[in-house]
């Protein structure tokens, strides 16, 4: 019998009630499965907690649907826009480009050209399997090719072209360095020779399927039941190329290698056209006359330094003509493309909350969840969903890395038999942890796409936890089981609206790990706060990274891992700054803006091995804060208990700190002790390395809950730990966490000042 297998994904993630979802759904095994829509309730199967929970909810979706196996194309390439088959090149021509090969051997790659892979018809300039720069064409029949002498050196620049007698055959291949001081991975004192001139008689002219498009970074294929995709593809970069319609000679050459535009192209893609300061697009600018621009498929990687960088300007926004350099991956995935599937358009009296729609066929079961937010603010209470912070981690692959994993986690990396059929899963991208084929890091990350961790239930590989959204589950829970209406939002809800996604609320909850955020949403959070609002910052490691939305496309976001921060790769020099929005990644730390100054804590260890408690500090007995800890007593533990590794501190912790803008009349109510050296100081934090950076040595390493005011009765409620809300669940429940959560979230939702707002800090008001 085949083995079944389900894979799907709804765009958008999140939408309004009322609103229609679109589900995309890939079926191998069978061609009907079950459907129904459920609500997700609690996502952890941890018999210490609630367990596994959802709850069936009644649609006038179909009970089964129709389904087939649904392919996806991955890798990044460039298509052209070629109605009048303009390149299919009837007459003699020169192709020309500048590049920077990442990574060859084993197979050939295809630099630019109208190739066909399935009938052996066309031209194309690429590297052949040997490392070597070639040229081949082929009429249906035969393929003939030639190739320079030399083969490329990874990550060095170098300028390519070929010239081609349609009359004689005569073909002559050229590679020349362009290599500076900067622009490499190896400078001017390597003594390599990277130029080759290879002259030869080609025995058989180009014949062409017009159907087949003129691509950078891949070729043309067809299959029986996938159809046409892009296959052959290109790892590296491309700077300014094109086509002209004639040979060119060397004086002319030179002056393109020079950075000259070719006299009468039939097409130049000028790689630095279309840049402004607030980034770049998919668009890759023809400026012949033609106009045979392109369109970037997967997210070519722009804002990438060019053939002729030379190191002085670190951003495209300073210098555009030296960042012409686009990189093409081959395993890069943004969008699936896939067909729809189904529609479901939840009702506009829907409950917001969390939902799947659970489809299944034998023993195969796929939940494709998504964030229903109401139609209308109803609640007092928005929880603010992380689906930046799901995206980033989206399929990520770092847990298979073993030495890492083992390092991070100390203990042997638990893997489950789903873990690994989810490795073998390729055509459905990775994750900003993870690196493409060639090592570059993965900035760019989609919804558009299945992405198998981001289901209920899944834990995470290697750390046996609950991860994301099938941990945010626990509050949800609780929130219901304690009786507080709430509503949910998520990031692209703040960053798209601003301070009006979060007006309508009293007071708004974070999930576990709020860690990307765009400018828009720090903005956003900073007005609410500043104008009254009430916030609960009860997860860790949050308001991190530097991230943005691509703007011709919502579902994608962007951030690049730079020289400071607990990273899993690091951008290359002067590829710091983001297509999508023109601005510096990295941290926002290094911006200016630490979290601290906003939820008075920020990011200070991270740990999986154990969670610890929080016990009191002196700051909690105090009248202004003393009314959190109703009903906790003064020595009492709290949070010596929960479903991330058995405490409410723990995973990743942020601390209080008035060095990076901790508001000065914080109050430090309680913080974690106890925490084993397998959880270090964050290396942001670390300017000289010397031993004694761990759990039992250094007092940074904890995490801290704090309370301030803010302007016009408003107030911050800081519990800075992804176990935090992991915790709640305890007991059904009944714990502590909980009972500080309800005091908190009592106190915010009633008008006027809040309790204790008439005490200041002189001593005779300490309880």
């Amino acid at each position: 019998m085949t083995d079944i297998r389900l894979f799907g994904y709804s765009d958008p993630l999140s939408a309004k009630a009322g609103e229609p979802i679109d589900f995309m759904i890939s079926a191998e095994g069978t061609d009907n499965v079950k459907a129904e829509v459920t609500r997700l309730l609690h996502g952890d199967y941890n018999k210490e907690g609630p367990g596994f929970l959802e709850e069936m909810v009644k649609t006038d979706l179909p009970k089964s649907l129709d389904v087939k196996r649904q392919y996806t194309q991955t890798g990044s390439f460039v298509k052209v826009e070629d109605l009048d088959n303009i390149l299919s090149l009837k007459t003699s021509f020169t192709l020309h480009a500048f590049i920077w090969p990442s990574m060859f051997g084993n197979q050939r790659q295809t630099i630019m050209g109208k190739w066909s892979v399935t009938s052996s018809m066309g031209y194309a300039l690429g590297i052949n399997p040997d490392g070597k720069l070639e040229f081949w064409v082929g009429d249906g029949e035969k393929v003939d090719k030639v190739a320079s002498e030399i083969s490329l050196v990874p990550k060095v620049w170098v300028f390519v072209a070929v010239t081609y007698n349609r009359d004689s055959g005569e073909t002559t291949i050229i590679q020349e360095s362009v290599q500076n001081s900067w622009n490499s991975v190896i400078g001017p004192v390597t003594p390599y020779n990277h130029n080759s001139v290879v002259t030869e008689s080609l025995r058989i002219k180009p014949i062409l399927d017009e159907d087949d498009m003129f691509l950078l970074a891949g070729s043309n294929e067809k299959n029986k039941e996938r159809g046409s995709f892009v296959s052959m593809q290109y790892n590296g970069k491309i700077d300014r190329c094109g086509v002209v319609g004639r040979i060119l000679t060397n004086d002319e050459l030179n002056l393109i290698k020079q950075g000259n535009v070719p006299t009468e192209p039939l097409a130049y893609w000028d790689t630095t056209e279309g840049y402004t300061d607030r980034g770049i697009g998919l668009k890759v600018v023809d400026v012949s006359p033609n106009k045979l621009s392109g369109i970037g498929v997967n997210r070519p990687v722009r804002g990438m330094t060019g053939w002729n960088w030379t190191g002085r300007d670190d951003s495209f926004r300073l210098n555009p003509s030296q960042y012409g350099g686009i990189s093409f991956h081959d395993d890069a995935i943004t969008d699936c493309e896939w067909s729809k599937t189904v529609t479901w358009t939840p009702p506009k009296d829907l409950k917001s909350g969390v939902y799947a729609l659970k489809i299944g066929s034998g023993d195969a079961i796929d939940r494709i969840p998504v964030i229903v937010r109401p139609n209308k603010p109803k609640a007092k209470i928005a929880v603010l969903m992380s689906t930046f912070t799901y995206l980033a981690y989206a399929n990520e692959r770092l847990s298979f890395e073993a030495q890492i994993a083992q390092a991070i986690v100390a203990h042997t990396p638990v893997i489950s038999e789903k873990d690994i059929e989810y490795q073998k899963l390729e055509e459905f991208g990775l994750s900003t942890y993870d690196h493409h084929s060639d090592g570059a890091g993965v900035c760019f990350t989609s919804w558009k796409r299945p992405i198998v961790n981001l289901r209920p239930g899944h834990r995470m590989a290697g750390m046996t936890i609950p991860w994301a959204l099938p941990a945010d589950l626990s509050l949800l829970w609780w929130l219901e089981k304690a009786g507080y209406d709430y509503d949910l939002i998520t990031d692209h809800d703040l960053d798209r609206e601003g301070v009006s996604a979060l007006s309508p609320y009293k007071a708004v909850v974070n999930v576990t790990h709020p860690e990307y955020y765009s400018e828009g949403m720090l903005d956003a959070t900073e007005e609410y706060l500043t104008s009254g609002g009430r916030f609960l910052y009860i997860g860790g490691n949050g308001y991190y990274w530097v991230t943005a939305t691509c703007p011709d496309d919502p579902a994608c976001i962007e951030v690049r891992k730079l020289d400071a921060g607990s990273r899993a790769w690091q951008a290359e020099a002067g590829e710091g700054y983001l297509a999508s929005s023109g601005e510096r990644s990295g941290l926002w730390r290094s911006r200016g803006r630490a979290p601290q100054k906003l939820v008075g804590l920020g990011f200070s260890t991270e740990g999986f091995d154990s969670s610890e408690p929080f016990e009191r500090m002196p700051d909690s007995f105090h009248k202004h804060v003393s009314w959190i800890f109703k009903g906790v007593g003064d020595e009492e533990l709290i949070g010596d208990f929960g479903l991330g590794l058995g405490g409410a501190a723990g995973i990743e912790l942020d601390r209080y700190d008035l060095a990076l803008g901790t508001p000065p009349h914080t109050m430090l109510i309680a913080a974690s002790h106890g925490h084993s050296d397998n959880y270090p100081l964050v290396s942001e934090d670390i300017t000289y390395a010397f031993p004694g950076r761990g759990g039992t040595q250094d007092p940074q390493v904890r995490g801290d809950m704090i309370y301030f005011t803010t302007p016009n009765n408003g107030a911050v409620f800081s519990a800075g730990s992804i176990a935090w809300s992991q915790a709640l669940p305890i007991n059904d429940g009944e714990n502590n966490v909980g009972l500080i959560m309800r005091n908190v979230l009592d106190a915010f939702l009633k008008e006027g000042p809040l309790p204790g707002s008439k005490y200041v800090g002189d001593e005779k008001h300490w309880r």
